[in-house]
């Protein structure tokens, strides 16, 4: 393993790939299967309401993503960007908020992958079975990810060829098959829209609107890191609203709503209802679905820890790389971390609740990282970082203008989905949950000090 210099990762990715892994990374079929029981619970029939509302910001995002992108290519996302445009010390806290949404998003996805391959196979899930299944996926995903970037998005492809053809057959035999609304679906109207339900619904749906991002933390292993990455990630935010906005109107209008909201795979009982022959197909791109999210997951949290370990904020062995090129401790331990939530999840009960509440406030943390995300971009237009970057050019452009708003717009309105999600999220998600989150940024500032503290005594980050 390489561990002494600067680590610079492989430039082996071309525009095509960055964007099959911006969509796949969406996984849309995966997210409406595994989430979309607990979206039309909280939300019922005004779930593509919230997912329009939360797509707004997260669209206005990629945009915002893209300009950084150009100036601060880098693995570390987010978090490089917060350091070089606030600095330092700023840049621990948002750190924090980048480890948190995107570790606790993993066991969320080994957790139903274990599950759906269970399903596809018509066994029962036990215990020790969904162990089994779930370490087969977290072995797989990481022997995908060691291999280096390049055959990261060959696999990725070939997984995402499924899922395309799978929302495309959808697409065709649903709305063939349009017809009355079957009893027990729900019925919409404006004059009735369940605010806080809606509310609620925008974080969870915040879990399957992002993964377009991977491209930004993927920027320096593109062959041209300054004008490429982004651009990828603006395709999958645009696709991803596609997708839902064709696929839901078909759940609500072809499956009775309260067997929707208690199903654990909305698509297969879609499925099931309205066209068993495409039943196994279904459960096959689920699957296909679910395993290409786990590992464009992992990839993200691997290269901000990458990054992390690189700039001394993390231990130096998180930067360390095989012959592939691969942050290979960055990759074993956040899958084996998982493993690990994941068995004590599994076999201690009363674990259960706390491990529930962790990995339903990944989607806050989801959303404050794209919220800290429009603080850097209106920070770096209005107080002179950008100036100092390009002396003879003026924000008065209108593309500089249209930032501004956008970061304007995103700082405000997620700023809004995350206090209400405080207020409603413990009626509609779980008793707690609001504690849950207070707790874990408490963790982040205690995170922070510490880094502090470490750096004016002893000049270092973390021991190397």
């Amino acid at each position: 393993m390489q561990v002494q210099g600067v680590q610079k990762l492989r430039q082996a990715l071309h525009l095509c790939d960055l964007s099959s892994l911006s969509i796949s990374s969406v996984a849309p079929v995966f997210s409406v299967a595994a989430a979309g029981p607990v979206m039309a619970r909280a939300a019922g029939v005004d779930v593509p309401i919230a997912i329009l509302m939360i797509a707004v910001p997260f669209v206005l995002c990629s945009w915002i993503f893209f300009s950084l992108n150009r100036h601060f290519p880098n693995a570390g996302g987010s978090y490089h960007w917060s350091r070089r445009i606030f600095g330092r010390q700023y840049s621990y806290f948002q750190a924090w908020i980048v480890l948190m949404a995107y570790f606790w998003s993993i066991p969320p996805i080994l957790l139903p992958a274990a599950r759906f391959t269970l399903s596809a196979f018509g066994q029962a899930a036990t215990p020790v079975t969904t162990l089994i299944f779930s370490g087969f996926w977290a072995i797989f995903a990481a022997w995908v990810l060691l291999k280096g970037a390049r055959l990261t998005a060959r696999v990725t492809q070939m997984f995402l060829l499924i899922e395309l053809l799978s929302v495309g057959f959808m697409v065709v035999i649903g709305y063939n098959h349009w017809g009355m609304a079957v009893a027990g679906a729900g019925s919409f109207s404006f004059g009735q829209i369940h605010w806080a339900g809606v509310v609620v619904c925008m974080v969870v749906a915040a879990t399957i609107v992002d993964g377009w991002e991977i491209d930004t933390y993927a920027a320096e292993e593109s062959h041209n890191p300054r004008r490429t990455p982004g651009w990828g990630g603006m395709v999958g935010a645009c696709s991803v609203v596609v997708y839902y906005l064709l696929i839901w109107p078909l759940l609500l209008h072809q499956v009775p709503l309260a067997g929707l909201q208690q199903s654990s795979d909305s698509l297969a009982l879609w499925a099931e209802d309205v066209a068993p022959g495409f039943l196994p197909w279904m459960k096959v791109a689920v699957v296909a679905s679910t395993a290409g999210s786990l590992w464009l997951t992992t990839f993200i949290l691997s290269r901000s820890l990458f990054a992390m370990g690189r700039d001394r904020m993390m231990p130096v062995f998180f930067a360390s790389l095989n012959r592939a090129q691969a942050p290979i401790v960055a990759i074993v331990a956040p899958i084996a971390l998982s493993m690990l939530v994941l068995c004590m999840r599994l076999f201690f009960p009363g674990t259960r609740s706390f491990f529930d509440l962790a990995l339903g406030a990944a989607g806050f943390f989801l959303v404050a990282e794209f919220l800290l995300d429009g603080v850097n971009m209106l920070y770096f237009l209005t107080l002179g970082h950008y100036r100092i970057l390009h002396p003879h050019k003026h924000l008065s452009r209108h593309r500089h203008l249209g930032l501004l708003f956008s970061a304007i717009l995103v700082v405000l309105s997620l700023s809004g989905v995350e206090i209400l999600f405080l207020v409603f999220g413990p009626g509609y998600i779980a008793p707690g949950i609001d504690k849950t989150v207070i707790v874990f940024m408490g963790l982040g500032l205690v995170y922070m000090f510490f880094l502090r503290w470490r750096h004016h005594h002893h000049g270092i980050f973390l021991l190397t």
